[in-house]
């Protein structure tokens, strides 16, 4: 019998191969959220990640949720139980946070809400694969080791498959998508704050066109 653990990952899994990248969003005005969240998916970007770093979040997060034909919405920078429970009320279907902590990883185990915690280190990695994470974000990428850690820890944890967020860019993200441990990466250059502010939706479906045309080793 499939633990719910294992659903969860599995959840993930589907999410990270959506799409060669999943957009970072730190989003200021709610009100851009469905215009920003339709440019994504019309440009082959489905995954949407929604950091809760601003007070517009929770409510873009709904308003793409709701509005938003294709898209898949979920919450980034989540650090504790609240985060979890207003993210799912909001209507994210998946939760991304920076590192771990137990009661983080706790709370998760308890909610419906798939997670994809974030890792910089083996020694992150192998004890959230004794509690059954296959899948994580490793952050921040580029300070913490680049392609070069990412590719050394292969081998050794073949298990494990990453979502590498933090300093790339479309220039950068082929080297991250050729490892064979990679499914995705993450990135906040889809969705550039002087583009939200003007609106241009038209300049961020570009930048989706551009990252969905990215390859993946697999």
């Amino acid at each position: 019998m499939t633990s719910l653990i294992e659903q969860k990952q599995q959840q993930v899994e589907t999410l990270m191969r959506l799409a060669p990248v999943i957009p970072v969003v730190i989003i200021d005005d709610a009100k851009a959220a469905v215009p920003m969240a339709r440019a994504l998916v019309a440009g082959g970007i489905p995954t949407i990640e929604v950091t809760l770093r601003t007070s517009a979040a929770l409510e873009a997060i709904r308003a793409i949720a709701a509005e938003v034909e294709g898209a898949v919405v979920g919450c980034g920078t989540a650090l504790t139980a609240r985060d979890l429970q207003a993210a799912l009320q909001a209507g994210a279907r998946f939760a991304v946070s920076p590192g771990t902590s137990p009661r983080l990883l706790d709370a998760a185990d308890d909610s419906e809400l798939p997670l994809l915690p974030g890792v910089a280190t083996a020694s992150e990695a192998m004890a959230l694969l004794e509690r059954g994470y296959r899948h994580l974000k490793f952050f921040p990428a580029v300070p913490a080791g680049g392609t070069k850690l990412l590719g050394a820890w292969a081998s050794p944890l073949p298990q494990i498959r990453f979502c590498p967020t933090g300093g790339i860019s479309l220039s950068s993200a082929p080297d991250f998508l050729a490892l064979p441990n990679v499914l995705c990466v993450g990135g906040s250059w889809l969705t550039p704050a002087d583009k939200l502010a003007a609106g241009d939706w038209a300049g961020i479906e570009l930048l989706a066109r551009e990252a969905a045309g990215l390859r993946r080793a697999d």
